[in-house]
């Protein structure tokens, strides 16, 4: 299931699935500020490329909220992961600003590293507990300040939505953001 969007002449593409089978040149991960990837997408993550992805994030720690952290990707399809943490401590509830800092951070990285393409998943709605409607919009916000950059090297944002339930909600705040 996927809904996919224009804007400035990007793709943004919406998609119900898991971030580990996406073969955009990064994927975030939604981490703590210690890097350590036992919960929720992040144990995804490191389940499914190998324990040196949270092994370089823990290396780089503390990542302060607002910042990421670049790191291989291990035996994932991606070249990289970026670690762009949306709590202080694991398993630590999630708040809007924190996920706007982390959506923002991802995107600023990806434009250091020159990236075309990036797969983002559900920023603070899983152990963060920040409800879907919040990080939808915010997550919509930043990638269309994103776009609107000069310097934006992204031509493909992937939004990668775990459930149907959300899937919906980001197709509806993508309509309502992307049409202003």
């Amino acid at each position: 299931m996927e809904r996919s969007f224009e804007y400035h002449g990007k793709k943004i593409l919406i998609k119900l699935g898991d971030i580990i089978y996406e073969t955009t040149d990064a994927i975030v991960c939604p981490t703590n500020s210690y890097g350590r990837m036992r919960g929720g997408v992040g144990a995804a993550i490191r389940l499914a490329g190998g324990d040196v992805i949270e092994e370089e994030a823990m290396k780089r720690s503390p990542i302060q909220i607002g910042s990421a952290v670049v790191t291989t990707a291990g035996k994932l399809k991606t070249r990289y992961v970026i670690h762009a943490p949306t709590m202080t401590l694991p398993v630590e509830r999630a708040t809007k600003e924190n996920v706007r800092k982390a959506v923002r951070a991802a995107l600023r990285t990806a434009r250091m590293y020159r990236l075309q393409s990036i797969s983002i998943p559900g920023m603070g709605t899983g152990t963060g507990w920040l409800p879907y409607e919040d990080a939808a919009a915010i997550m919509l916000e930043e990638v269309k300040a994103e776009l609107d950059s000069k310097d934006c090297s992204l031509n493909m944002v992937v939004l990668v939505s775990h459930s149907r339930e959300f899937f919906y909600i980001l197709v509806t705040a993508a309509e309502k953001t992307l049409r202003n």
